[in-house]
Protein backbone atom coordinates (compact mmCIF):
# COMPACT_ATOMS: atom_id res chain seq x y z
CA UNK A 1 0.00 0.00 0.00
CA UNK A 2 1.22 3.32 -0.96
CA UNK A 3 1.74 6.42 1.60
CA UNK A 4 -0.81 8.86 1.43
CA UNK A 5 2.26 11.05 2.23
CA UNK A 6 3.58 13.77 -0.33
CA UNK A 7 7.02 14.18 -0.15
CA UNK A 8 8.79 17.19 -0.85
CA UNK A 9 12.52 18.43 -1.64
CA UNK A 10 14.35 18.80 1.43
CA UNK A 11 14.31 23.05 2.75
CA UNK A 12 11.20 23.60 1.22
CA UNK A 13 9.47 23.63 4.14
CA UNK A 14 12.47 26.18 5.08
CA UNK A 15 11.59 28.72 2.30
CA UNK A 16 7.44 28.66 2.57
CA UNK A 17 8.28 29.61 6.30
CA UNK A 18 10.19 32.24 5.24
CA UNK A 19 7.66 33.48 2.39
CA UNK A 20 5.07 33.55 4.96
CA UNK A 21 6.80 35.26 7.20
CA UNK A 22 8.32 37.77 4.64
CA UNK A 23 4.75 38.65 4.37
CA UNK A 24 4.01 39.90 7.75
CA UNK A 25 5.71 38.73 11.36
CA UNK A 26 4.06 35.83 13.03
CA UNK A 27 4.53 33.42 15.75
CA UNK A 28 3.65 30.00 16.15
CA UNK A 29 6.21 28.02 14.44
CA UNK A 30 8.10 25.58 15.90
CA UNK A 31 10.57 25.49 13.04
CA UNK A 32 11.48 28.82 13.36
CA UNK A 33 14.06 28.66 16.05
CA UNK A 34 15.97 26.42 14.05
CA UNK A 35 16.11 29.49 11.44
CA UNK A 36 16.66 32.12 13.80
CA UNK A 37 19.79 30.40 14.93
CA UNK A 38 20.92 30.19 11.31
CA UNK A 39 20.55 33.73 11.38
CA UNK A 40 17.40 34.09 9.12
CA UNK A 41 14.99 35.54 11.63
CA UNK A 42 14.64 37.55 14.42
CA UNK A 43 12.27 37.25 17.21
CA UNK A 44 10.46 40.06 19.43
CA UNK A 45 8.18 39.11 22.28
CA UNK A 46 4.59 40.54 21.22
CA UNK A 47 0.93 40.28 22.67
CA UNK A 48 -0.79 37.71 20.25
CA UNK A 49 -4.31 38.00 19.73
CA UNK A 50 -5.33 36.12 22.57
CA UNK A 51 -3.28 38.35 24.86
CA UNK A 52 -0.71 35.90 25.74
CA UNK A 53 2.77 37.42 25.01
CA UNK A 54 4.28 35.28 22.06
CA UNK A 55 7.51 35.24 20.19
CA UNK A 56 6.92 37.09 16.48
CA UNK A 57 9.76 35.93 13.94
CA UNK A 58 10.24 38.25 11.03
CA UNK A 59 12.77 37.79 8.55
CA UNK A 60 16.42 39.76 9.02
CA UNK A 61 18.67 41.02 6.05
CA UNK A 62 20.18 37.37 5.57
CA UNK A 63 16.85 35.59 5.60
CA UNK A 64 15.46 37.86 2.68
CA UNK A 65 18.69 36.78 1.10
CA UNK A 66 17.84 32.91 1.68
CA UNK A 67 14.66 33.42 0.60
CA UNK A 68 15.52 34.70 -3.19
CA UNK A 69 18.44 31.89 -2.91
CA UNK A 70 15.55 29.43 -2.15
CA UNK A 71 13.53 30.73 -4.87
CA UNK A 72 15.73 30.52 -7.35
CA UNK A 73 16.62 26.93 -6.79
CA UNK A 74 12.70 26.28 -6.86
CA UNK A 75 12.36 27.95 -9.65
CA UNK A 76 15.35 25.96 -11.65
CA UNK A 77 13.59 22.18 -9.84
CA UNK A 78 10.19 23.23 -11.13
CA UNK A 79 11.43 24.63 -14.65
CA UNK A 80 13.64 21.32 -15.08
CA UNK A 81 10.42 19.33 -14.19
CA UNK A 82 8.30 21.15 -16.77
CA UNK A 83 10.80 20.95 -19.43
CA UNK A 84 10.55 17.00 -18.95
CA UNK A 85 6.69 17.03 -19.14
CA UNK A 86 6.47 18.55 -21.54
CA UNK A 87 8.98 16.57 -23.71
CA UNK A 88 6.58 13.60 -22.56
CA UNK A 89 3.31 15.51 -23.17
CA UNK A 90 4.38 15.10 -27.37
CA UNK A 91 4.12 11.32 -27.26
Amino acid sequence: MSSSRFPIPQGTLDMLILQILSLEPAHGYGIAQRLEQKGWLKAEWKQSETGREAKFYSLTRSGHKQLRVEKDSWARLTGAVQLIFDEGGAQ
